[in-house]
């Protein structure tokens, strides 16, 4: 029998199993990279578990994290530029409006793009 010789296994019964263990991250995913994870595994199985088991699921989920990031920073940017946000000192409650609004134009700029497709 031919075994590769980075993996060692494990006699059961009458079947040789490999030892396999999961790397996970050291630090936990953050919100765009728990969404991902979870649409992955409710909509993409096959490919989730691919992923899982050769470990690149957690490093894909983690640069997504980032990519995110950048991302909500870089439009954020973009659209208040677009749309200046009234004067804070004058009209809190306007300028807490026109921010949650650009808020949430960018969330669905970032599932659309990089969590559900």
């Amino acid at each position: 029998m031919n075994m590769s010789s980075n993996l060692s296994y494990t006699q059961t019964g009458d079947y040789l199993l490999p030892n396999l263990t999961l790397h996970q991250p050291k630090t936990p995913l953050g919100k765009y990279g728990r969404l991902r994870r979870t649409y992955l595994k409710d909509h993409r199985p096959v490919l989730y578990n691919t992923m899982l088991l050769n470990g690149s699921l957690y490093p894909t989920l983690t640069e997504l994290e980032q990519t995110a990031a950048a991302m909500k920073k870089q439009l954020m940017a973009d659209l208040l530029a677009k749309n200046p946000a009234p004067d804070k000192e004058k009209n809190q409650m306007a300028w807490v409006q026109h921010m949650n609004s650009l808020q949430e134009q960018v969330e669905e700029v970032i599932r659309t793009e990089l969590i559900y497709s």
